[in-house]
């Protein structure tokens, strides 16, 4: 059914419809969203919102068509466009009814001002009306020129405003009906209802009426509705609202100079991207694009005390040590940042006024000496939803590590360094406590190239693995879809509500590591993608690695 149709149905039904005016697509949708059922695409809200000019034909037919066209895009009800005088004569008329009808507007409204018009708010200006017959005439070719039957044409006389008396008014509004208009807007700039409703007193024909009461707002729905009013166009208070709210808000930033002074006079973000369809946007992307980084949030847990790197850590913790004149945590943002990931959580604990970076969303575990890595991700509990990267605040990796971890498909994808295998006998001696893993399918000598398409999974994974079975070390980079996400905090609100039970390889969930939750994911039958790397990455977790960083890293 068109939208047309719609109207005609609501016109139909019993009772008083009200309309209210939009001056943009969002003012549209808030509309729609208040629960009115119809969308008046005001021309002096068009003109003051859009090109800040009076009411007065400077806009072109084509701009005010292109404003009621987005309006009408925005939204699900039907729009009627206050089409001024017509933009000319009755060959004038015939155009623009083509043109807001080519575009999908339910109706149109023409008045019998002169050409160029002036809006009938504006006090103290001389009003010049077209003939009865002329804007009959209008009437009779809006009416032909129409393809959709169903299409609402509305005539509308100024002869109240023009202060021509309700003779005047009744006769102009009988010839328009007669012409074939299907509904008869009847203005009045009188400080009452008084003017309109002694005008719906005396109108007898079956032609509805519309109403604007703009300059005698005290009358209420019920009078309206009881005189046999059918259409109510509340034009321009959506308007008027959203100037007063931004003049409060104005003000308090010039008092206030901070943006936190705002919060009581403007919605939050996420209120504009409900509007606008960011997450329809994102469900697109989604669908249809190539996996990448736009829409993954890092969670960096950055809470430990690094006691294995003290005294550089007396005063601040590991990830912000310096390297050649950039933190830890420079590195690793400014790798995230390159491979397209905006949206940056770190969970801070020990030290954590020293952890300060711009652009990143802090959550803090003050309790970073009493719980362990799965505390301090779910510290940040806002950020764990749609696909998260989760990291280890003490490892720094080359972009390409980070790109193949998010390419990788599966619902938890780990990356696992294979050169540990190698260097097995170099690494053991030094005692520190490492994440091994055991995987399913892992490389075999000889093999040239695993290629994209290689599927590994983990069988196990923890701090207690015998070192010879052991076929890779998990680095302290994960990658969670928003499925691994749900899985991930399903597991964990399972573990809370157990207490004290051992989780893994931990006493309890408290005092768990990352790596607890994987196995606890594997051990459910959930499948985690193992991504293999020989190199392209650091830890940072005794004094041994931080002097081969210093050595490393060339800038």
């Amino acid at each position: 059914m068109s939208k047309a149709h719609a109207l005609r149905e609501l016109l139909a039904g019993p009772g008083l419809v009200p309309a209210v005016g939009a001056h943009d697509a969002l003012s549209a949708k808030l509309i729609e969203a208040a629960g009115f059922p119809v969308v008046w695409s005001s021309s002096f809200t068009v003109s003051a919102a859009q090109r800040a000019m009076p009411d007065v034909n400077l806009l072109t037919m084509t701009e005010t068509l292109e404003a009621a066209r987005h309006i009408d895009n925005a939204v699900r009800l039907p729009v009627i466009a206050d089409c001024d005088n017509g933009y000319g004569n009755a060959v004038n008329v015939v155009r623009t009814v083509e043109e807001y009808e080519r575009a999908g507007i339910a109706g149109i409204c023409i008045e019998d001002n002169l050409f160029p018009k002036k809006c009938s708010l504006y006090p103290g200006m001389r009003r010049e009306l077209a003939s009865i017959e002329e804007h009959a005439g209008k009437i009779r070719a809006a009416k032909k020129a129409q393809r959709d039957a169903a299409t609402v044409i509305i005539a509308r006389t100024e002869a109240l405003i023009a202060g021509w008396g309700m003779k005047e008014a009744l006769r102009r509004a009988q010839a328009y009906a007669e012409a074939g208009a299907d509904m008869i807007l009847m203005h009045s700039k009188a400080p009452t209802a008084a003017e309109v409703l002694e005008f719906m007193r005396l109108w007898e024909r079956p032609t509805p009426i519309v109403v604007v009461p703009t300059l005698y707002p005290s009358v209420t729905f019920e009078e309206l509705e009881a005189a046999g009013v059918k259409l109510v166009i509340w034009a321009n208070q959506v308007l008027r609202g959203a100037v007063k709210g931004m003049q409060e808000t104005l003000a308090t930033l010039g008092r206030a100079r901070r943006l936190d002074a705002l919060a009581p006079h403007i919605v939050a973000l996420e209120e504009i991207y409900r509007y606008v369809g960011v997450d329809e946007f994102k469900r697109i992307e989604t669908e249809f694009l190539p996996r990448g980084a736009s829409d993954v949030r890092a969670v960096i847990i950055a809470a430990g005390s690094g006691k294995s790197l003290l005294p550089l850590t007396e005063d601040r913790p590991q990830c912000m040590l310096d390297i050649k004149g950039r933190t830890v945590l420079e590195r690793q943002l400014e790798t995230l940042r390159a491979g397209g990931i905006q949206e940056i959580a770190v969970v801070r604990g020990y030290r954590k006024e020293t952890v300060v970076a711009p652009g990143v969303r802090f959550y803090d575990n003050d309790a970073f000496d009493e719980s362990g890595e799965l505390a301090s991700l779910f510290a940040a509990e806002p950020e764990l939803h749609g696909r998260v990267l989760f990291l280890y605040s003490d490892i720094l990796f080359e972009r390409a590590v980070l790109d193949k971890v998010l390419r990788a498909e599966g619902d938890v994808v780990i990356a696992v360094d294979r050169a540990w295998v190698d260097q097995r006998d170099r690494l053991l001696p030094l005692a520190k406590p490492v994440d091994l893993v055991v995987t399913s399918d892992p490389p075999r000598p000889g093999r040239r190239s695993l290629g994209e398409d290689w599927r590994d999974e983990l069988v196990l994974i923890g701090q207690r693995i015998a070192p010879e079975a052991a076929t890779g070390e998990f680095i302290g980079l994960a990658a969670l879809s928003p499925r691994g996400v749900e899985l991930a905090r399903e597991s964990h609100a399972h573990a809370v509500a157990a207490g004290a039970a051992p989780f893994h390889e931990a006493a309890s969930v408290r005092y768990a590591a990352f790596t607890d939750l994987l196995q606890t994911l594997v051990a459910a039958g959930h499948p985690v993608t193992c991504v293999s790397t020989w190199k392209g990455w650091l830890e940072i977790d005794t004094f041994e690695d931080y002097q081969r960083a210093w050595a490393e890293i060339r800038s």
